[in-house]
């Protein structure tokens, strides 16, 4: 099933799509700092666990912790973390020995990346 996220007016919107073109709303809360447009979580990619991601957390569901980093939209496992971020949140992402996801501030991995 595919989900989609629609930011506007200061609230985020997820939906679902129930047959051919015809999304259902399952939720609506406010956006909480994300910027406004459409977020095609079905479109996501899978993360790679021996790369370092910076971005803002745009939603969490039984499954996956959605972020985009960039243009892209990357999705973790929900498994894989001990604490999950809050949804809003500029946040560093990235995985211990383990695979286990460390969760950072955003900040200390831009730093890294640029040494």
């Amino acid at each position: 099933m595919k989900h989609r996220l629609i930011v506007m007016n200061g609230q985020r919107i997820v939906e679902s799509e129930q047959a051919e073109g015809n999304w259902h709303i399952d939720r609506v809360d406010k956006a909480q700092g994300i910027k406004p447009g459409i977020y095609n979580l079905y479109a996501s990619s899978q993360a790679d666990k021996t790369t370092e991601y910076a971005g803002i957390i745009l939603h969490t569901d039984n499954s996956a912790v959605y972020q985009q980093v960039g243009k892209n939209i990357i999705k973790h496992q929900l498994q894989d973390f001990i604490k999950v971020p809050e949804v809003g949140q500029v946040k560093g992402i990235r995985y211990n020995p383990q695979g286990m996801a460390v969760v950072v501030e955003a900040a200390t991995v831009k730093l890294s990346q640029e040494k």
